[in-house]
């Protein structure tokens, strides 16, 4: 027994906290309450303003017409606990419609699309604008007949334990779960640990820009709430188009905008950026997330654009953000390490375990990221078997992403786990293989996956965007990046493609690209029993021509 406690005692020894100190949490606050506090002593700031057509909100009529829309749900027959259906592009109600089904005791469920499913669940729609939908409730008339409604309306009280949001996991890699969020434990503490770093003097001052989709955890709370709660403004953006992001950056004096890496990509690398005065520019700062940056971009991203400071984060829909790469300074905070995803938020703790052994791993040694925290979710809807096998009995939950802490304190992420590919026993990156690919200048964007192969277990495989001017072979561009890395590394199937598929959210849909891509090589196969992917790879290059496939031997 006193050996099995020692051996416990030394695994717990590589858990490692946030650099800062722990910051305080509000008891007894819901998450409308928290965002709202204070909205009376800035009503007149404006809260939103849609890119599109100029509509606005302060931030006295955000709080005015989430308590008008809170009454009216309750009007309905809204009861808490109840899930709400939430089917909303970005605009400028967004934040307003969460908030008002939480403080009506509701859960937010938000949904891309009205899909057939949602149509038939026979829940009350209410419409946003002027689309005509049968038997629907117009959000103007729903808000004016609760102003009218009784007063004696069921109050029930709501507590920062109870459920608020229901948002699903992306599903980029796995079959999408639904993550149960409470007020307190998921969002409230989540949002105190993330805006540890920001002071008075940043209140009312920083306009965000509100590109990122609102149905996407980080949309809802990293921009809506943490500006609700900081008395900035949002500008409300729906598609992305790079001329009409960069007119918002501009016309609106964006300070901050979160964005993914493939838009700092095109940043970098699309000739439409030459066509702006970006001397007009007042963005302060951008922050990534979803996806790897490449150092490469980076790099060009900061020679261009010299006073834009670039900002890192990482977190999961499961707990929301983990890290961050920038504190204030004045604080006595410092900037992580470039191509880091920063330190520790505070309140936090991770460990870096073997995926084999679940043993815990000193610094410097890559391994399963686990974080344990009061942000971690309550679990999966109605999914008791996924829970157990992401959040452990001592509270870990297990991120499925592999990476590792230096001695600095600032955490770097590999990949994940169920996307490294396993060739002849070695593990690649397909991160790694994507960041040196994106170095090529006539690479626009590249995605890498894995592919069957009977010799090899898997091998990588990429798909590649060329930029319009550019004249190399596939065969050049898998030379390159041959001759960047090592043998094992080596990208073994490449082919060129318009476009590489992405979640709302920036991440990559591997899962997209590779039933693509392997149906596209069967489309030309000849059957062969015992041929390895590889061979019949060749055989449909032989047979069908040059399809834009090349393959290279093992």
């Amino acid at each position: 027994m006193a050996t099995l406690l020692q051996n416990l005692a030394r695994d717990e020894d590589h858990v490692f906290r946030s650099p800062y100190s722990s910051a305080p949490v509000p008891e007894n606050m819901t998450l409308p309450d928290f965002v709202l506090q204070d909205a009376e002593l800035y009503a007149d700031k404006v809260a939103f303003v849609e890119n599109a057509n100029g509509k606005v909100y302060t931030h006295g009529q955000v709080l005015r017409d989430t308590r008008r829309f809170a009454r009216a749900l309750r009007s309905l027959g809204l009861r808490k606990g109840r899930v709400v259906v939430v089917v909303l592009p970005n605009v400028a109600e967004y934040a307003i419609v969460a908030l008002g089904i939480m403080v009506a005791g509701g859960v937010f469920f938000r949904c891309q699309s009205v899909s057939s499913p949602v149509k038939c669940l026979g829940l009350p729609i209410i419409v946003l604008g002027e689309q005509q939908v049968e038997s629907a409730i117009y959000w103007e008339e729903l808000l004016a007949a609760a102003d009218r409604a009784s007063t004696n309306l069921i109050d029930e009280p709501i507590l920062q334990t109870d459920l608020c949001a229901l948002p699903f996991s992306s599903g980029t890699t796995g079959t999408s779960k639904g993550v149960m969020l409470t007020h307190r434990n998921n969002v409230v503490a989540n949002l105190c640990s993330t805006l540890f770093s920001v002071g008075p003097e940043m209140i009312g001052q920083v306009t965000t820009l509100g590109l990122m989709p609102f149905f996407h955890i980080y949309g809802l709370t990293g921009i809506c709430c943490a500006t609700l709660r900081n008395k900035g403004k949002v500008v409300v953006m729906g598609r992305y188009k790079l001329e009409t992001f960069l007119g918002a950056l501009i016309a609106h004096e964006v300070t901050f905008a979160p964005i993914v890496p493939a838009i700092l990509s095109d940043m970098v690398k699309n000739r439409v950026v030459d066509e702006f005065d970006l001397d007009k520019l007042k963005v302060k700062a951008v922050m990534t997330a979803a996806a790897p940056l490449a150092p490469e971009v980076l790099s060009s991203f900061e020679k261009k654009f010299p006073g834009v400071e670039v900002q890192e984060a990482y977190g999961m829909t499961e707990h929301s953000c983990i890290t961050l790469t920038h504190g204030d300074p004045n604080k006595g905070h410092r900037i992580a390490k470039k191509n880091s995803v920063g330190f520790i938020l505070p309140n936090l703790e991770l460990k870096f375990v073997d995926p084999h052994t679940a043993k815990s791993l000193p610094k410097s040694t890559s391994g399963e990221i686990c974080v344990r925290s009061p942000c971690v979710m309550q679990g999966y809807y109605r999914n008791e078997e996924e829970t157990a096998q992401t959040i452990d009995e001592d509270g870990w939950l297990h991120t499925g992403d592999i990476g590792y802490i230096d001695d600095d304190g600032d955490v770097f992420i590999v990949d994940r786990i169920k996307e490294l590919i396993k060739y002849k026993g070695f593990q690649v990156a397909p991160a790694h293989l994507e960041s040196i690919l994106l170095t090529h200048p006539s690479v626009a964007d590249a995605a890498v996956i894995p592919l069957p192969d009977e010799e090899a277990g898997e091998i990588p495989a990429a798909c590649v965007v060329m930029n319009q001017s550019a004249k190399e072979s596939e065969e050049e561009i898998m030379n390159y990046v041959a001759s960047n890395v090592a043998n094992y590394e080596r990208v073994r199937v490449l082919q060129f493609v318009d476009s590489i598929p992405r979640s709302a959210s920036g991440k990559i849909l591997r899962r997209i690209l590779k039933e693509e891509m392997v149906k596209n090589m069967e489309t030309n196969l000849p059957k062969k029993t015992g041929a390895t992917l590889l061979n019949l790879l060749i055989m449909s290059k032989m047979n069908a021509g040059h399809q834009g496939i090349v393959v290279n031997k093992l």
